[in-house]
């Protein structure tokens, strides 16, 4: 199967009753056309999503060069689509990018893959679902779910930037001399603390998610 871009997605803003923020991009659709793709600084600074047109409100939290673009694999919503017994199209996840054909959860972290003729991508850290993602699904204990599912999607670091679009190639063009995929951390980080100390051999991860994962190792 070729890997490619699905469908690149650009935030619709909703009212969001989970934070007090009140607003929140996490309802993405397909853009029509080509989109630009650029390095929108360190958390918390006005751009927060490295997709020109989309928007992140809870800038605190979400964005900055670590989290500028997120992927999920079609694959993966067409597993959860049968599931919940629904349709789920591209983007409902509040995913930037919706692939196919791509190993997200097995990627590793440090892995970069290049979209198109221009863009190269770093991959960096899972998604950690949050309450904004619970009352958008509005399904039944959904944070538990998605968490045992372990498939969580990438959050993806902008090495070059450019221009994307639907139908784009993605290539695997690096990766890391280590065994620490996106999965392997999500599932470190959540319920399988015993991995934690593989974190520390994947020079890429954020140095606040490595130290996050030495004080847990350390603690008693």
């Amino acid at each position: 199967m070729v890997s490619a871009l699905v469908s690149v997605n650009l935030a619709v803003p909703r009212d969001n009753p989970a934070k007090d923020i009140g607003i929140t991009g996490i309802d993405k659709r397909p853009a029509d056309g080509p989109v630009q793709v650029r390095g929108p600084g360190p958390k918390g600074t006005g751009l927060g999503s490295g997709l020109v047109g989309d928007q992140i409100f809870d800038t605190a939290h979400h964005g900055g060069d670590d989290q500028a673009l997120y992927a999920y694999a079609r694959e993966d919503l067409d597993d959860w689509a049968a599931e919940l017994g629904r349709s789920l199209p591209g983007g409902v996840f509040g995913e930037n990018l919706t692939t196919v054909g791509v190993d997200v959860t097995g990627a590793l972290i440090g892995e970069r893959w290049r979209v198109g003729d221009e863009v190269v991508l770093q991959v960096v850290l899972p998604r950690i679902p949050c309450g904004t993602f619970a009352n958008w699904m509005a399904e039944q204990q959904w944070v538990k779910r998605f968490t045992i599912r372990a498939r969580p999607g990438a959050y993806l670091r902008v090495i070059e930037p450019g221009e994307i679009r639907a139908g784009d190639a993605v290539t695997v063009e690096r990766r890391p001399d280590h065994d620490v995929t996106v999965g392997v951390t999500f599932r470190a980080l959540t319920r399988e603390p015993e991995l934690l100390p593989r974190l520390l051999t994947a020079d890429d991860l954020p140095e606040s998610v490595r130290d996050l994962a030495r004080r847990r190792i350390a603690a008693p």
